[in-house]
């Protein structure tokens, strides 16, 4: 169930759902407005969202919802500054600390893996031939941890990067690095073990300082969900076969890491797009690199666009739309930024697909 769902989610990056044609007269904060309230007041009135939303040009705030329940078992409702779980747009939050590091000369995108991961981890022979640059872009050949292990095991166990090795020290590829694509939750967690070994503080330690303090995210982190963390969101879905709420407490880890499950607010998601406009996470130069795409998807929506370093890039035109989408049982968010026009749309949720299909609406017409 859990990789059904995370495939989905990406595979839906740009698969966008009825955006109707708009007077392009019309200025583009007024149209991502009036799209915005006009999805979240029907989704909210018929109970098929539950999150929360920000439309924003850089930093000023041009829409802000939030409607439903963050616990339904105590009909706690859902607000502005609610914590919900970001699923896979943790990527972003690696991405750029790897760029952070090769500024500061700590590692080089197109080392190989082994100089940094032992055969612990990984064998040798497989590690020698995936680049930083491979794990960044999918194109490592490497899967995904989310396996029978995982789904069958407890999911107690996994509280740091560490934990995660019995999953993936059996793994093997699928081909040969740089040659394909493969969406890879395995690859970003490597990620993090090369985060680790370079700065020489724990991963969940080194995003806190260089990314969430330099950005002014003050209500984001990886949380444990075993301990009582204030004004935080609980995902909710409905089994294929029945007609009721179930909660994702024995679905998702138990605290997300480099590859996604940490949990933001919107609020924390727009001071983190403003850092982004602002080249306070890392330089322009830096960003150009990031941004870029490194690896072309093909999809129905756009003719061109692709993963840049943790993040899915967009290009059309003379506009540049940055950001990532997260998916899984319980869970759907979505974050997208123009590097060029400055709109940026956050949206989050304790439902599953529908957080996701309203940033693609959104992210349409900023693009566009």
């Amino acid at each position: 169930m859990q990789n059904k769902i995370l495939k989905l989610s990406f595979l839906l990056v740009f698969t966008f759902i009825g955006c109707k044609a708009q007077n392009k007269n019309v200025d583009l904060s007024e149209k991502l407005t009036s799209k915005a309230t006009e999805l979240i007041d029907e989704l909210c009135e018929d109970d098929r969202f539950s999150g929360t939303i920000i439309v924003a040009k850089k930093d000023s705030v041009l829409y802000q919802f939030a409607c439903g329940e963050a616990s339904k078992r105590f009909h706690i409702k859902n607000n502005i500054d609610t914590k919900f779980n970001l699923g896979s747009n943790n990527k972003m939050f690696t991405g750029i600390a790897i760029m952070q590091l090769q500024e500061k000369g700590m590692l080089n995108l197109n080392d190989t893996i082994d100089k940094y991961i032992d055969s612990s981890w990984i064998p040798k022979k497989i590690g020698s031939q995936i680049t930083i640059h491979h794990l960044l872009t999918h194109t490592s050949g490497l899967g995904d941890f989310f396996n029978s292990d995982f789904e069958n095991g407890s999911k107690e166990l996994f509280r740091n990067i560490e934990d995660f090795k019995p999953l993936i020290k059996t793994e093997s590829l699928y081909f040969k690095p740089g040659s394909n694509t493969q969406y890879s939750n395995t690859g970003m967690l490597l990620l993090g073990v090369i985060i680790e070994k370079v700065s020489k503080i724990s991963y969940f330690d080194y995003i806190a300082e260089n990314i969430y303090k330099t950005s002014g995210m003050t209500n984001s982190d990886c949380y444990e969900m075993d301990k009582p963390i204030e004004n935080l969101a609980i995902g909710y879905y409905k089994p294929e076969s029945e007609n009721e709420w179930r909660n994702n407490l024995y679905k998702h880890v138990i605290k997300g890491g480099p590859s996604g499950g940490g949990f933001s607010t919107v609020r924390d998601l727009h001071k983190f797009g403003q850092a982004i406009l602002e080249n306070r996470l890392i330089s322009k130069s830096s960003m150009d690199i990031l941004s870029k795409i490194h690896q072309k998807l093909d999809g129905p929506a756009f003719d061109n666009y692709g993963y840049g370093y943790g993040f899915v890039t967009v290009k059309k035109k003379n506009n540049k739309m940055i950001g990532h989408l997260g998916g899984f049982t319980g869970i759907s968010s979505g974050f997208f930024i123009s590097l060029e026009n400055e709109h940026m749309v956050c949206v989050l949720s304790n439902y599953e697909a529908v957080g996701i299909q309203i940033t693609l609406e959104l992210s349409k017409l900023i693009i566009e």
